[in-house]
């Protein structure tokens, strides 16, 4: 390698660092105080950074958030990833039971990268002008397939209203288990939301679901 190539190499090293740990310590402040109440001084204190990298690197607070949701809906998709195939009759009810389990999984992830989806959910609750993006780039996509899961088990004969009510009524039961976690928490307190624990409430909303699009459909072709 040539000394220019080198010196390149080590310049931009640095700064490659500094612009993953600033994402990452942004990503957690503004999961845990939202857009509003965090400070470019706590993020760069749990980056080690000084104030001038977020400028540097993303222009302002507003770039460095709207860069966070991007990089936070990089690593959901990675790590709870959906289907991207044809919807059959043969695959819809595990793929509905897989968009059910991806969305729990992310929204109640207990590892480092737990911020990912938390703060997806905060923008949703307390949305800032990142919010048409997000919707655009992330949810719009994920409820036409979970419309589409819908319209195979309703049938052809299902008006889009219905589709699109159905399809709300389905994620909203896992948006009630993830807001609603801490009256559940009071109302039973045997209930767990660990890995297998959400593997076995995707089953129960997908089972529930299921029972009532299927009733529907009974109803409808009578």
């Amino acid at each position: 390698m040539c000394l220019t190539c080198m010196k390149s190499v080590v310049k931009s090293e640095p700064s490659t660092e500094t612009h993953h740990r600033l994402l990452e310590a942004a990503g957690e402040v503004f999961a845990e105080c939202g857009f509003r109440q965090a400070t470019v001084r706590e993020i760069c204190r749990r980056a080690h950074a000084n104030v001038a990298a977020i400028n540097y690197h993303f222009h302002d607070k507003q770039g460095l958030y709207e860069a966070v949701l991007k990089y936070a809906l990089s690593r959901v998709r990675n790590k709870y990833p959906t289907g991207h195939g044809p919807i059959t009759p043969a695959n819809v009810e595990q793929e509905l039971r897989e968009m059910i389990a991806a969305r729990l999984h992310a929204v109640f992830d207990l590892g480092r990268t737990a911020w990912h989806g938390k703060l997806m959910s905060r923008e949703m609750i307390e949305p800032t002008k990142a919010l048409d993006a997000l919707v655009k780039e992330e949810l719009a996509p994920f409820f036409q397939r979970l419309q589409s899961c819908v319209r195979a088990i309703l049938g052809p004969g299902a008006d889009d209203k219905r589709v699109r009510r159905c399809a709300f009524s389905i994620s909203s039961q896992w948006v009630s288990y993830h807001s609603n976690r801490q009256v559940i928490s009071r109302l039973d307190p045997d209930m767990r939301f660990g890995p297998e624990d959400i593997d076995a409430l995707a089953d129960h909303i997908a089972q529930f679901s299921l029972a009532a699009l299927k009733e529907l459909r009974r109803t409808n072709d009578q």
